[in-house]
């Protein structure tokens, strides 16, 4: 696995498509432990318009997606888990520190803690120029692993 992903491998391991698709780039990548994340705010990005003409700044979805995309490829790059649909668990102790601005170089580094029966636990933080923007803390499931693990009902064990 290379230590790099460009959009045509990020496309490949994860299935977020346009116009939902944030990240441009992995910069550095430890399959099953963490990955850094790069995404270039343009004015030409679709939500700017409405959030706000007067104050353009990027809504705070969107940070936390492009967060979010950056963690689940911790574990999507691994060739096992290559496309699997992912979900939301929970999102928990969200932090706004920064505005976000056309201009803006988004740089996302996200750990994976753990992963176990299609559950990932990780934490990811953001920043611009060195100054801290975002960060979450997440759980996610892969539902293709976590089904392997659920309790079958009484009509499926006959």
């Amino acid at each position: 696995m290379s230590d790099t992903l460009d959009i045509r491998a990020i496309i490949k391991h994860q299935r977020n498509r346009y116009p939902v698709l944030l990240i441009d780039k992995i910069i550095a990548l430890v399959p099953g432990e963490r990955a850094t994340g790069i995404k270039c705010f343009t004015y030409n990005e679709w939500f700017f318009p409405g959030h706000f003409d007067d104050d353009p700044n990027v809504p705070g979805f969107v940070q936390i997606e492009s967060l979010v995309q950056t963690f689940i490829l911790t574990f999507l790059c691994k060739p096992e888990f290559t496309g699997m649909k992912t979900n939301f668990v929970s999102i928990n102790n969200i932090r706004f520190k920064r505005k976000i601005i056309p201009g803006d170089v988004l740089r996302i580094d996200a750990t994976l803690k753990s992963f176990k029966r299609g559950i990932a636990i990780g934490f990811a933080e953001s920043s611009v120029e060195g100054e801290l923007a975002c960060s979450a803390e997440f759980i996610v499931s892969v539902p293709a692993i976590l089904d392997q693990f659920k309790p079958k009902s009484q009509g499926d064990l006959k």
